[in-house]
C-alpha cells in the first residue's frame, strides 16, 4: 500500500489539490506531518473536489512514524551529481516500473512547498524521485508534481500486477541487511570518517533502488554474515 505523506505542508490549496489528484490515480491514504495550515479547512476542501473522503481520512503523523514503512520514498527537484549521492535520483517512470504491484508499506513523502526535504531528511529516505524539467525552472508546485508521480505509477500498475505475487524485504529485512552493511564498513579502514559515512549512504541507496525481494534480502543477508565470519 501506498501511503502520501506531505511534511510540513504550507498552503492548504495544495494538500486539498494533492487529494483530488490521489484520487485520480486510485491512492487513498493521505498522511500529514506537522501541518503549517489547516488541512481540513474550506480551502482545503474547495480544492479537493471529488476526493472528500481522503481529505476527511487524512491523519496527522509524527516524523518517526516513517520509520514503520518498509520503503521511503522522497520527493526533490534539487539534483544529485557523483559527488552528491543522497541526492542521485530516479524519474517517475522507474519509479512506476519498480512499484509495479509490489505489495508493502510504501511512503511517497512529499516536502514543504518553499523549500522542500533537507539534507537530513532525504538521507532518512530510501532513495528519492526527481521529475526532469528546464533547466531554466526545474521547481514545480507540489501538487502538480505529486500529480505527475501519482500518474506514472498508475500507469505501470493498472492492468499490470505481474509482481503481486512476490513479496519483498521488510523494513525489519532491510535495517538487518544495512547492519551487516555497517560492521563490515566498520571493520574496514578509510582515509577520513566522511569516507566511510558515504559508503554508508551509497549503500543505502543501492538496496532501497534494488527493492530487495524477501527471498533476496535473506540470501544478501546470509552473505554479509559469512563475510563477517570470515567463511
Amino acid at each position: 500500500m501506498i501511503s502520501v505523506i506531505l511534511l510540513e505542508p504550507q498552503k492548504a490549496g495544495n494538500v486539498g489539490a494533492i487529494a483530488r489528484a490521489m484520487k485520480n490515480f486510485g491512492l487513498k491514504e493521505l498522511l500529514l506531518i506537522s501541518p503549517k495550515c489547516d488541512p481540513k479547512s474550506k480551502e482545503a476542501f474547495d480544492r479537493a473536489s471529488h476526493a472528500e473522503d481522503i481529505l476527511k481520512k487524512a491523519k496527522i503523523i509524527p516524523y518517526a512514524q516513517l520509520k514503520e514503512f518498509d520503503y521511503v520514498i522522497g520527493t526533490t527537484a534539487v539534483l544529485g551529481t557523483d559527488y552528491n549521492i543522497p541526492r542521485l535520483p530516479l524519474d517517475p517512470e522507474q519509479l512506476g516500473k519498480r512499484l509495479a504491484g509490489m505489495k508493502g508499506k510504501i511512503a511517497l513523502v512529499f516536502g514543504r512547498e518553499d523549500h522542500g526535504l533537507s539534507n537530513k531528511e532525504i538521507n532518512d529516505c530510501d532513495f528519492i524521485v526527481t521529475i526532469p524539467a528546464s533547466k531554466t525552472y526545474t521547481t514545480l508546485n507540489v501538487a502538480h508534481a505529486a500529480a505527475i508521480v501519482f500518474y506514472e505509477i498508475f500507469k505501470h500498475s493498472e492492468g499490470k500486477k505481474s509482481n503481486s505475487h512476490i513479496v519483498f524485504g521488510s523494513a525489519k529485512e532491510k535495517e538487518v541487511t544495512l547492519d551487516y552493511v555497517h560492521q563490515i564498513l566498520d571493520k574496514i579502514e578509510f582515509s577520513t570518517p566522511e569516507q566511510k559515512a558515504t559508503q554508508k549512504i551509497v549503500w543505502k541507496r543501492l538496496l532501497g533502488k534494488a527493492m530487495l525481494t524477501r527471498r533476496e534480502a535473506f540470501a544478501v543477508i546470509g552473505f554479509f554474515r559469512k563475510v563477517l565470519r570470515g567463511k
